[in-house]
Formats: C-alpha cells, structure tokens, sequence
C-alpha cells in the first residue's frame, strides 16, 4: 500500500481519522474500531447482507464482542435479490440505528456502504465501514449515490471515522467485483480530463491534492489488467490503493469532482431505468462506469481531433440557443422528476450569449496548451477497450445488455443531467456536439 500517499491524504480529510489495509486484520477489527470511533455511551449495529455477513461481518461481531464493546443486534439483509441503493433502505438502517441508539459498522461493499453513510449522516453522527470487496471507490469517499424519488444522484453526508480493508476477505470476493473495480478506477481517466476543462473555464479549479491523489498513481495501477485477472498480489494491492486513494481526494475535495465526469452520468442515468437489476448478481455501478467511460474517451478522441478557431467561436455564438429552446429540448428528451433534474442543473450551467463569449474566447487562448493537456491525460478508447477486456471488465455494450444505438441515445442525456461541467458541455457550447456524438458510432468506430 502507499501508506505515505494515504497519510497525507488523511491529514487533510476532515471525516476519516483511520484507514488500515492489510491480511488478517478482522480479528483486530473490533478494537480499531473501538479506539477509533470514541463513542463508548453508544452501543454498536453490524450493518451487513447474508453474504457480507458470512464472509466478514460475524467476525467483526465477535471482534467487538471480543474488544468489550456493547453490541445491539445485526441488521442482516437478505444475500438475494441483492441490495439496492434505494433511499427506503436507508431509511430502514437509520430507524434501526436511531431506536437502538447504536452507531452504525457497514461490513460490505458499495451499496450497504453508501446505505449506512446516509443513514449515518441524517443522525449526524460517524460509523465504520470494513470494505468485503475492492469493488468501488467510495469507501472512503464523501456523499453516497443514492437513488430517490426516480432520479439517481449523490446525496451529502459525511465519510466513515474508520475504514478497514481486510484483503484476505476482498481476496476470496467474486472475480467480476474486482473487475468492476478497474472498471470504476478507469474512470478517473475521462472524468481527470473534463476536471481540466472545468478549471480551464474557470467553473471548478483543481485542488492540487485532490488531484495528485486520484491521478498520481491510476494509469500504473490500470497498467495491469492482466495481473490482477490473475490474482496478482501486487496488482490487487495497486487496485485497492487507487480506490482507498480517490476516495480520500472525494473527501478532500468534498465532493466527487476529483473521482468521476460525464462517464458516470452514463451510470447514473442506466440505474435509473434499473439496468442489470434482474441479473444475479445485479449488474455493478463499476460495470455500468466501464462503458461509460469508453464513450467518453471515444468521444474525447472526436472532440481533439478538431482544431478550435475564431471561426468556430463565432459560428457557436451565431448558432446559441436561448433558454427556452434548451427547456424545450431537456422536455423532448425526459419527463416527470428526471426533466425537472436536468432542468435545474442545466440551467445553473447555462450561459447567455455575451458570457459565453467570454467562456469560448478563453478557450481560443489556452487552446494549444488546453489541447496538449488533455491528450496527455486520456488513453486511447481502444486501447483502454483492450485493458478492460483483459482485466474481465465488459468491453462492449452488450456486456452489459445494452446496444451501441443505446448508448448514443444516453448521450442526449448525458449532457443535461449535471451541473458540473464536462466536454459534453463544451462541445455542445461550440455547436459541435451532435457532429461529434455521430462520428463516435460511425462506421469503423470503437463499436462498429
């Protein structure tokens, strides 16, 4: 582990004061946890799922048991149909913590992470989680994806007091959750590039730490597809260090800009339609990020192909739409809860036409340098298709039951579901959006 790296990022997190990783460490769980978490008037709750509770979270039980910690009894979840990151379970976890008067220990991966997170978070007061999977990143991340009143976003709350990753148990974890964790780190890739853009514009600058910790050391740790599908310790470790790592710059930064970009709208807006959910096991957020994130490289491949002129400043201004022709497009495209999402989100990003002059003139400046940037930051989208192959990540839409015209359709989405700011914008700011978004599936393209 690069225990250095994680230091440093703890010392600027404001929420996480531990992160131990390492073989063997359940039996010492209960008495990290028990130093760490301060809370000796509260008694603690075991949050887990029949197979996380199998795998990890009965020892964790015995280990606080062991520790001399007062334990109320277990929430256990059925291990089938696997848990959704649906706002009502939450619910369920922070009803059970508040009349147990009980401080929340996750023992699972992403959903029941995020689930005990929230939960935690509207009782203002921390937990533990102790990581069953080196499956995401978001264990020691602030804000929880959760999906609420049919629209699938990142709700605030704070990041756990205590993380531990005991990688023997992630070891013995399903092949496709640690490829579902190359799928999720391979993000960092498009979603670092469009971090540069929305600092080039001026919209999120880049926090120098947040930034080093994310991209420091990802394009070694994705440099070893073959490695980790074989087990490779060394691998596995680098997999678990980039996750551990960029959550931490999420906690940093507080917020999930330094870890994800448009790629993950793609995510956002496929497990709103439940993708995957009648699959056993369902179909994982990193699998769902793996295709988002070739769109978006194949996209940015497009989009640097061209070169920026005044010219095409010009022509954007010319070709602007007012706000009311964007309303009516975001209508045309969604409907109920989710037009109103992208409605909102979109217009605090909007631009009228005078601003926007200043927005794409500062572009024309840096452009060279801009450009020059950008292709240092992202991995060629075949190339990156053959590392996801190799690491046992889907490649392809029909990995993960979806069509080539699917995923361009999500696209027209894509662009409208967030405020923050991504090549998508830009393109669509300099009228090239459509044009770029056809040649991404021409013929000859990453899936054609």
């Amino acid at each position: 582990m690069n225990t250095e790296m994680i230091e440093k990022g703890l010392a600027q997190a404001d929420q996480t004061r531990v992160v131990e990783v390492g073989r063997g460490l359940l039996p010492r769980s209960g008495a990290l946890i028990r130093d760490a978490m301060a809370t000796a008037d509260q008694p603690m709750l075991v949050v887990a799922d029949e197979r996380t509770w199998a795998a990890a979270g009965e020892a964790v039980d015995a280990s606080l048991r062991g520790a001399g910690v007062e334990v109320a009894a277990p929430l256990i979840f059925p291990g089938s149909p696997a848990l959704y990151a649906a706002y009502e379970h939450c619910e369920t976890i922070r009803e059970r913590l508040r009349s147990a008067g009980a401080v929340g220990v996750a023992v699972g991966s992403g959903t029941l992470n995020d689930l005990v997170k929230l939960a935690s978070g509207e009782l203002e007061q921390p937990y533990a989680v102790v990581g069953t999977a080196a499956s995401m990143d978001g264990y020691t991340g602030f804000g929880a994806p959760m999906t609420r009143a049919g629209v699938k976003v990142t709700m605030p709350c704070p990041a756990p007091r205590v993380v531990l990753f005991d990688l023997d148990v992630a070891a013995a974890a399903p092949g496709s959750m640690v490829a579902a964790g190359y799928g999720d780190l391979s993000a960092k890739i498009p979603g670092g590039a469009d971090w540069l853009l929305s600092d080039a514009v001026g919209w999120e600058p880049l926090h120098p730490l947040a930034w080093e910790l994310v991209q420091g050391g990802v394009a070694d740790v994705l440099a070893q597809p073959k490695a980790l599908a074989a087990g490779d310790p060394d691998a596995y470790s680098g997999l678990v260090n980039g996750l551990i790592l960029s959550g931490l710059a999420m906690q940093v930064y507080g917020g999930t800009r330094p870890a994800s970009g448009a790629e993950h709208y793609f995510s956002h807006l496929w497990e709103l339609e439940h993708l995957g959910q009648d699959r056993e096991p369902p179909l994982s957020h990193g699998f769902k990020v793996a295709i988002g994130t070739l769109a978006m490289c194949a996209f940015y491949e497009r989009f640097l192909a061209r070169t920026l002129t005044a010219d095409d400043v010009e022509r954007a201004l010319v070709g602007w739409p007012d706000w009311a022709s964007v309303e009516a497009d975001i209508r045309s495209r969604t409907s109920g809860t989710l037009a109103e999402h992208c409605l909102k989100e979109t217009r605090a990003k909007y631009l009228d036409r005078y601003a926007l002059a200043v927005r794409l003139g500062g572009v024309l400046e840096q452009w060279d340098a801009l450009h020059q940037r950008l292709v240092r930051q992202l991995v060629p989208a075949h190339q990156l298709q053959a590392m996801l192959r190799q690491a046992g990540a889907p490649s392809a839409p029909e990995d993960i039951g979806l069509t080539a015209d699917r995923v361009r359709e999500t696209f027209f989405g894509a662009v409208y579901y967030r405020s923050r700011y991504s090549v998508l914008d830009l393109a669509r700011e300099l009228g090239w959006f459509d044009q770029l978004v056809d040649e991404v599936f021409q013929p000859g393209g990453l899936w054609t």
